[in-house]
């Protein structure tokens, strides 16, 4: 960084140094006045001529005084016998001049390499700002490259992913003896991709094969191959593989394959030629071309793999596709104990009720989570993290910042207890539903007012119709609440009828759980790998409006029966929806204890539910 400010700086000097030569010269050019040779003869009687210089075919001087503003002059020489009239006039004789050849092509070469040199110096900054290097450069692949020493990460670093660990142990053994694996005749997979969501550690995974095997590893992003110039990608990919030839045993990490491997012909023009076409089609060539037996291994990683080309996952290319998904409570517990090794922790700290807080954290996510408890305690000037400071990050996270200077009026705050309250009554009330852990009035992020977490008692993968309708449920109660104590409706229930919607909706179109519109899903939003779907899916839908009409009016009629159900529920446990929300006012939020005193008074909603 130093060295860099140096070179500004000495850039700067010169610059100065050129502008001040610049205007010295532009300043000298314009003192000099050109004058015909009888002026000359005129201002040689007149003593008005102070020195000369006398060169082959001109004469530049110097006046006596300034004429016209200018105290110099040139002019042609005529008469070959001036030097004696100029002797007899008295008048100094300074130089010769000589003006030779050498001059003349300096004068023309000097500034020419002056611009040039410029020229390369502003460019080579450019191009460096740009990331396309100098022009020799151009083509060279820009991988990092590891040594086993540099990764610093091995399998005992990775934690909650032990399905995908045990299939690159096999890659690992591969690259530590070949000849194992060639014996009878089997091969290696020439390419292993990593498809999850964002944060799983498919990165870490890929540096902890290569720390692992104790090989080279060469890691690229899969942005980097792709430049403004055309070919340029293609040079790079070929580069990449030339590296790990000559460093094999070697293991080459692509990351974010999808901004390299995009499904050719998706949104080009016709006609158009797209430099990420021949990049990618670079790559397939040397898929096909390198043999994995000499010690390479090619990963790669990407978060959306339903939009890679086809050709890129076909059997001999990828021919694995490892899952890192999202861990369940084990995996969750396993990632706690790796990163709470590395801060201190109070003796009621429990891995085990921190996992329980936290389904569907991704491993970047509960890094996070430690290092914010770490940051709360640090804060607080503690000596150890506690468990407060655990359920303070996940709330934090979750729900977002507290914002304490958000003051509400008497009014409002007396709508938003009633409202959270009514989130948690049904929620107590209702079977299969997740607990309540904490309800709070404490405004938090940008639009909550309030807040109620929930705490699952376990990951789950499937839900029957009554349980998605206990979900809406838990989210109208909030709505139903306001309804059963004011018998009005606010603007506080956006977000849960939103949500709501979305379930009911999917129970509709999606799981063919409505009993008129039968078994068939209609939805053709059908979700990514990893849950994105197509937000256009509503241009190609495949059924009539007639349907369309008739699932939305099923949709109405779903979210209209349980808010009805819920209603009716609420005002079973009016009384005790008004003591909690009033308990709620008055102590701004409501923790488990508490709300395990609430649970216990609520009454049985069976009767409800079968009317």
């Amino acid at each position: 960084m130093e060295r860099k400010t140096e070179i500004n700086i000495w850039y700067w000097i010169l610059a100065f140094m050129a502008v001040i030569l610049i205007q010295d010269i532009v300043a000298g050019t314009r003192d000099i006045s050109p004058i015909s040779y009888s002026q000359f003869e005129s201002y040689l009687e007149e003593n008005r001529i102070q020195s000369v210089a006398v060169g082959k075919d001109r004469i530049t001087g110097v006046f006596t005084s300034p004429v016209d503003g200018h105290s110099r002059f040139v002019t042609n020489i005529v008469d070959p016998a001036l030097l004696d009239r100029i002797d007899q006039a008295d008048v100094d004789i300074t130089g010769v001049p000589e003006n030779t050849w050498l001059g003349a092509v300096l004068s023309w070469v000097v500034p020419a390499l002056v611009f040039f040199a410029l020229w390369s110096f502003f460019f080579r900054k450019i191009a460096d700002k740009q990331g396309f290097g100098g022009f020799m450069q151009i083509g060279k692949s820009r991988a990092k490259v590891y040594m086993e020493k540099e990764t610093g990460v091995t399998f005992d670093d990775v934690a909650g992913v032990d399905e995908a660990k045990q299939e690159l142990e096999e890659v690992v053994e591969f690259l530590r003896d070949p000849a194992e694996y060639s014996k009878l005749g089997a091969r290696m997979p020439k390419g292993i991709l990593l498809v999850g969501p964002p944060g799983t550690g498919k990165t870490l995974l890929a540096r902890a094969v290569a720390g692992q095997a104790g090989v080279t590893f060469l890691s690229i992003s899969g942005s980097e191959f792709v430049e403004m110039f055309v070919g340029v990608g293609a040079a790079r990919v070929r580069d990449l593989f030339e590296q790990a030839r000559k460093s094999a045993p070697a293991i080459i990490f692509i990351d974010e394959l999808d901004a390299l491997g995009r499904a050719r012909g998706a949104g080009n023009m016709a006609g158009g030629n797209d430099e990420r076409e021949q990049t990618l089609n670079q790559l397939l060539t040397e898929l096909d071309g390198f043999d994995p037996s000499v010690g390479i291994v090619l990963l790669a990683a990407t978060n959306r793999p339903e939009i890679l080309d086809p050709a890129l996952l076909r059997a001999g290319r990828f021919d694995r596709q490892v899952l890192v998904d999202r861990p369940d409570k084990k995996g969750r517990v396993a990632i706690l104990n790796v990163h709470m090794k590395k801060v201190t922790l109070a003796p009621n700290v429990d891995a085990e009720k921190v996992a329980a807080l936290t389904p569907g954290f991704s491993g970047a996510d509960l890094a996070n989570l430690v290092n914010e408890a770490a940051l709360l305690a640090t804060r607080r000037r503690a000596n150890a993290v506690s468990m407060d400071d655990f359920n303070n990050a996940v709330e934090r996270i979750v729900a977002g910042l507290e914002k304490k200077n958000r003051v509400l009026n008497a009014r409002e705050r007396e709508i938003v207890a009633h409202h959270e309250m009514g989130h948690a009554l049904v929620a107590m009330a209702l079977p299969g539903v997740d607990p309540v852990h904490k309800v709070s009035i404490i405004p938090r992020g940008i639009g909550a007012l309030g807040y109620t977490i929930q705490r699952p008692t376990e990951d789950r993968f499937l839900m029957t119709s009554d349980e998605l309708e206990n979900k809406i449920a838990v989210l109208l109660g909030g709505r139903a609440a306001e309804k059963v104590i004011y018998n009005h409706l606010s603007t506080g229930a956006a977000d849960d009828l939103v949500k709501a919607t979305d379930i009911a909706r999917a129970m509709v179109a999606r799981y063919g759980m409505d009993p008129e519109l039968g078994h068939v899903s209609y939805d053709t939003d059908r979700p990514g790998f990893l849950g994105t779907g197509d937000q256009s899916s509503w241009l190609n839908r495949r059924y009539s409006e007639a349907t369309a009409e008739r699932m939305d009016a099923a949709v109405k009629a779903e979210v209209d029966k349980v808010f009805d159900r819920t209603v009716s529920l609420l005002k079973q446990n009016r009384k005790l929806l008004e003591e909690a929300a009033k308990d709620l006012l008055e102590r701004e939020t409501l923790d488990e204890p508490d709300l395990q005193a609430i649970a216990e008074k609520v009454k049985n909603p069976q009767a409800s539910r079968a009317a």
